[in-house]
């Protein structure tokens, strides 16, 4: 019986997966410059966090929202400098997990406002870890299949991700590290229902709530 609990700090990673850079397209130009040499992380805060069968509220103004399917690793234990090896000794379970965002096209500067808003995390309850490797997500929104992506896709494995983290940063227990979202991911509208399931890791449903008048 899992009963490791997220009461940490959830932290994600942008471009960890081949898909999205083959969408960003090239990042040497400007504004970016260059493409990052370690893994590009943000937050989300304990406000956007909420169970399975939340009603998530959009933002006054907002009629729609991304949703990208993931895994978040929950840490069992405070961990650093982890060798890639032996990283998942540190991990008590996953949870499968959908990083709403409002829509925007660039990594720039920090997406504050469009990630961090009241709910944008359901997440589900912790898991066995599983193995990762060859697991394929499923997004459903009102019934239909919109998305499927497998983590074979990720450029830094789970193992490899947690060594490059905890190389400069101690991840506490209670912490999450979400393995990668897609960029430019499908989009539910007020009042759709959606559904991240995974073999082995049953779903995550939520549903869109209509957004508040601007």
């Amino acid at each position: 019986m899992i009963k490791q609990q997220v009461c940490g700090t959830v932290f994600g990673v942008i471009l960890n997966d081949t898909v999205s850079v083959q969408k960003i397209g090239s990042l040497e130009e400007a504004p970016y410059k260059g493409a990052p040499k370690a893994p590009v992380l943000y937050l989300k805060p304990a406000n956007t966090r909420v169970a399975c069968g939340a009603a998530v509220s959009l933002p006054a103004g907002a009629d729609s929202v991304e949703v990208a399917a993931t895994i978040g690793l929950v840490m069992g234990r405070a961990a650093g400098r982890l060798a890639a090896g032996n990283a998942l000794e540190a991990v008590a379970g996953v949870v499968l997990a959908a990083d709403l965002s409002l829509p925007h096209t660039s990594y720039y500067r920090p997406a504050i406002r469009e990630k961090c808003f009241d709910g944008s995390l359901p997440i589900s309850s912790v898991k066995p870890l599983a193995d990762l490797a060859g697991l394929t997500l499923t997004t459903e929104i009102d019934g239909q299949v919109v998305d499927t992506r497998s983590l074979n896709d990720l450029i830094r494995s789970p193992a490899k991700l947690l060594a490059d983290v905890t190389e400069w940063m101690t991840l506490s227990q209670g912490d999450v590290l979400l393995v990668g979202v897609r960029y430019m991911a499908p989009q539910a509208k007020a009042g759709s229902t959606v559904r991240i399931s995974a073999e082995g890791l049953g779903s995550l449903n939520f549903t869109i709530a209509e957004g508040v008048a601007a």
